[in-house]
């Protein structure tokens, strides 16, 4: 049990996340998709569509994030909470080496056996980085970006409830009510842990991130030092109508209905794919197309007002415009998903 102590001033530094965090929901689900023991019925259907998608390429990524999740996570992976993946992989990527080499050191404790790589990767190695920063911007796009909205929606209504749980019951009503796991008695809030500790905030406050790709809470404090906030990631789903609300709109294998009567279903793929920025190499193998005819695509979209392409040295980058964006929240959802 990890027990995390108060003081005044850290109750007036209680924070919560406008949304998860892609990076940290990408990396978390790697684990969900290993671990089928984990989330129950709920997952099913969506461990099953996302583990028809992966490529041998991938394995890599379940070498950096085992079936053993937060216990052997990859910490530098799970502080960014902005709100794309790309913001999120810069803000990683820029930690400075200090913060990597604590990561290592804690992961190589949870960890004994830490593949040679993973500590290369820790170590600067501009080659894995590149693999892994590749990697996982293409399983986002099919494991987590087609159900992002939804789940973006699911927890700014959980958000919204925190607050009135606030402004009806007071700090204690949120910190005592954030899972059944959780444990608030002011001015300690004990969290499970696989070991026995403690942690003194002493005015850092703490930073409460909804998370939906892991069904328990996760609290990490900074490497960056002591003076940063303690993230506290708990569980957003805690219910199969919760599940069902993220799974149900989904995209589809196809995109369907209006979208695409609208734009027809090679170029209604196209503009699904951009909703995580891509290159033109990258948006041909999201939707199974060559170079030539996802440029084309791209081409076309950008003309409608849906996407723009902005060149980033010898290539170019695609993505949604406000308008994409909202055309793509606005599908008809599908039905729910008779697995969950």
């Amino acid at each position: 049990m990890l027990r995390i102590h108060f003081t005044h001033d850290d109750l007036t530094r209680v924070r919560i996340a406008r949304a998860p965090d892609p990076l940290a929901e990408t990396v978390l689900s790697l684990s969900l998709v290993q671990a089928r023991d984990l989330g129950g019925v709920a997952l099913e259907g969506w461990r099953g569509r996302t583990r028809k998608r992966l490529r041998p390429e991938l394995g890599a990524l379940f070498e950096l994030a085992t079936p053993a999740g937060a216990v052997e996570a990859p910490e530098a992976f799970l502080h960014a909470t902005t709100d794309s993946l790309p913001d999120s992989l810069d803000h990683t990527w820029s930690l400075p080496r200090r913060q990597w080499a604590a990561d290592l050191t804690v992961l190589e404790y949870l960890r004994p056996r830490t593949p040679r790589w993973v500590r290369e990767l820790h170590g600067g190695c501009r080659e894995w980085r590149g693999v892994v920063d590749r990697r996982l911007r293409e399983y986002h796009a099919f494991a987590v970006a087609p159900y992002w909205s939804q789940l973006t929606a699911a927890a700014h209504t959980e958000r919204t409830a925190r607050a009135l749980a606030v402004a009806d019951a007071g700090l204690d009503g949120l910190l005592g009510s954030l899972h059944p796991d959780i444990h608030w008695a002011s001015p300690v809030l004990s969290v499970p842990c696989p070991l026995e500790a403690d942690v003194y905030l002493r005015g850092t406050g703490v930073l409460l991130v909804p998370t939906f790709f892991w069904p328990e809470p996760i609290a990490m404090t900074d490497n960056r030092g002591p003076e940063h906030p303690l993230v506290l990631h708990y569980p957003l789903a805690r219910d199969l109508a919760t599940y069902r609300s993220v799974w149900a709109a989904a995209a589809a294998e196809e995109p369907a209905g209006a979208l695409v009567a609208l734009l027809g279903a090679t170029r209604a793929r196209v503009l699904r794919a951009v909703a995580d920025p891509a290159g033109t190499a990258e948006l041909a193998r999201r939707t199974g197309t060559s170079a030539a005819t996802a440029s084309h695509h791209a081409t076309v979209l950008r003309t409608a007002g849906l996407l723009t392409t902005e060149r980033t040295g010898p290539g170019v980058r695609h993505a949604l415009t406000p308008l994409g964006k909202a055309l793509l929240d606005d599908r008809p959802p599908a039905g729910p998903d008779p697995s969950c």
